[in-house]
């Protein structure tokens, strides 16, 4: 038989042939399909474009997004975007942001579309002092010049960011009541003290006197100290009268925008803080707006930074610093006479929660989201967005009974051994930031024991802490605790030249006495001695209450703030 030869085939010629035709057919349907799979389809569902600035040059590294949602890239050095991920047939809006331009973007691009081309304006790089501050709400009392009120206040939608920003302290921080009465030296009433008296030492010269026991008192004042300046307590508490006169700002004379405190326009008008770059920490002759850089727009322009890059059109840009703790540190530190008085952001500084990997930053706990799908109304353009995104302006802080209510955990533990009831407490701040208490050194936190027997008589303290005078002296059933079993945390000042201590008036040259508070992530543990009852169970109640001031100072400024409880527990024990 005779073998075939090398590169022969067993099979007939037709059948060859159609089997080539056949294949050839085969690659040529891969190959359309390649090109239908690889082109076609994902087509549908991308759009591509161009960022350039409005010189035409292309914007590398630029953020690229459909508005409000996820669906994000950046543009490559030729200033070339490709979003993928989108819904054939739903047109979408495409944003995009690049730092030092205005957000812009182009509404109802259909995907598929490859060419979008998308213009940024550069942002205004300047501070314009003669820019007349927009108001939060109407200050015409006919409801005319609603400001920010008219696109973020509550129609059909709750809680929009001005609802929320009302009810928070810092759109009261310039008429807080016992801010002002501390400023001007009086009671709500008006009732106000009599002037400070000085004397003369001949080493060291003019110096404070005590007030007069026989004369009516109604608490310390910076201008009963210092009747001929204004002081700088403006540059936090009235930032728009102040952020150019920080110095000559006096609180009782705010008119119009400038009653609104921390407003909306300010928070969104700041585009840096100023911080030594050794400690972190503003400068401590900077107070408040002094540590800020602002971009006030010339007129017939807006300037508007906030945490989200999609904002457009309009004169939005994007801002990282909205959601760092750093845009709060100029008014929550501060250093008078070389006295470290308000230092929560130094707090949080110090503690684990800075960590940039595994901390929190202050924004996380006093503005979280609450579940709001606008920040601002339908009508107004508001749109719906992931409630992830939104942050709330409520800014809960020290008179908020939840909040409080969430900052420390509680450890009793109790036991009868003989004729002796032994009671540990430890109060762990966990779940704060900074230290408990924080900021004004008039907060207090108050630590209450009660130790009873079966028939509600109360056992007797044999060992341990009592309440300090700052308590109050007094009633116990009136809140005047000093001489109870328990523990006070508080920073207390003394004034150097009167001694009066515990103080508030810190614009006077102060010392730190004392400082127990309990820094974020920390313990502290006080033991309790008590006599047993003769027969029966004790009984060991705890309360730990937040006080917002000492108490002799609120009899003298008629405040009344209740206490809040902060947590309670009861133990019997066998």
């Amino acid at each position: 038989m005779k073998h075939p030869k090398k590169g022969d085939c067993h099979f007939p010629k037709d059948f060859r042939r159609e089997r080539s035709d056949r294949h050839l057919m085969q690659v040529l349907f891969a190959f359309v399909l390649l090109l239908a799979v690889a082109s076609c389809s994902p087509r549908q569902g991308t759009i591509a474009g161009t960022v350039v600035d409005e010189g035409g040059l292309p914007l590398a590294e630029t953020v690229v997004r459909v508005k409000a949602t996820g669906i994000e890239t950046v543009t490559n050095q030729e200033g070339h975007f490709f979003l993928t991920g989108l819904t054939p047939g739903q047109p979408v809006f495409v944003t995009a942001w690049f730092s030092g331009y205005y957000i812009n973007g182009v509404d109802g691009i259909q995907p598929g579309t490859q060419d979008v081309k998308i213009v940024l304006k550069a942002s205004h790089d300047s501070d314009t002092p003669d820019y007349a501050w927009l108001p939060s709400t109407s200050h015409d009392g006919q409801g005319e010049n609603q400001g920010c009120a008219e696109c973020h206040s509550m129609r059909d939608l709750d809680h929009l960011p001005v609802d929320e920003w009302l009810l928070d302290a810092h759109s009261q921080s310039a008429l807080n009541p016992r801010f002002i009465t501390m400023y001007t030296g009086t009671d709500i009433f008006g009732n106000q003290s009599p002037a400070t008296q000085y004397t003369v030492n001949r080493d060291y010269g003019r110096f404070p006197l005590r007030p007069d026991p026989k004369q009516p008192y109604f608490g310390p004042g910076y201008k009963l100290d210092f009747a001929d300046t204004t002081g700088n307590c403006g540059a936090c508490h009235a930032p728009l009268a102040a952020v150019d006169a920080p110095y000559s700002v006096d609180p009782t004379q705010l008119t119009g925008v400038e009653t609104e405190g921390v407003s909306c326009d300010f928070c969104h008008k700041i585009w840096d803080v100023r911080l030594n770059p050794i400690t972190n920490l503003p400068f401590p002759n900077m107070p408040g707006v002094l540590s800020f850089e602002f971009r006030r727009p010339p007129e017939g322009h807006q300037f508007f930074a906030g945490p989200l890059d999609d904002v457009a059109p309009g004169e939005d840009t994007y801002s990282h610093l909205q959601t760092q703790s750093q845009i709060c540190a100029p008014c929550h530190f501060g250093v008078f006479w070389d006295t470290q008085v308000y230092n929560s952001f130094g707090e949080w500084l110090a503690s684990p929660y800075s960590d940039p990997e595994t901390g929190q930053t202050c924004q996380d706990c006093h503005m979280p989201p609450l579940g709001n799908t606008h920040f601002a109304r339908p009508e107004m353009g508001g749109i719906e967005r992931d409630p992830a995104t939104i942050f709330s302006h409520r800014m809960p802080g020290a008179g908020d009974e939840e909040l409080l209510q969430n900052a420390v955990s509680l450890d009793v533990k109790a036991q009868i051994q003989g004729d002796q009831v032994l009671v540990n407490i430890t109060i762990t701040n966990d779940k704060t930031g900074h230290h408990v208490p924080t900021d004004s050194p008039l907060r207090q936190i108050i630590l209450l024991v009660q130790a009873t027997g079966p028939d509600g008589s109360g056992l007797e303290l044999l060992d341990g802490p009592v309440l300090p005078d700052w308590a109050g002296i007094g009633d116990p059933a009136q809140g005047y605790y000093a001489g109870l079993p328990g523990q006070g945390y508080a920073k207390i000042l003394s004034e150097l030249w009167t001694e009066i201590s515990p103080t508030g008036a810190y614009w006077n040259p102060t010392r730190i006495l004392s400082d127990n508070r309990i820094p974020a992530m920390e313990s502290d543990t006080t033991r309790y001695t008590f006599s047993a009852p003769v027969e029966g169970e004790a009984n060991i109640a705890i309360r730990l209450l937040y006080r917002r001031a000492f108490i002799e100072l609120m009899d003298q400024k008629s405040w009344d703030v209740a206490d809040i409880i902060m947590t309670q527990n009861t133990l019997r024990v066998p």
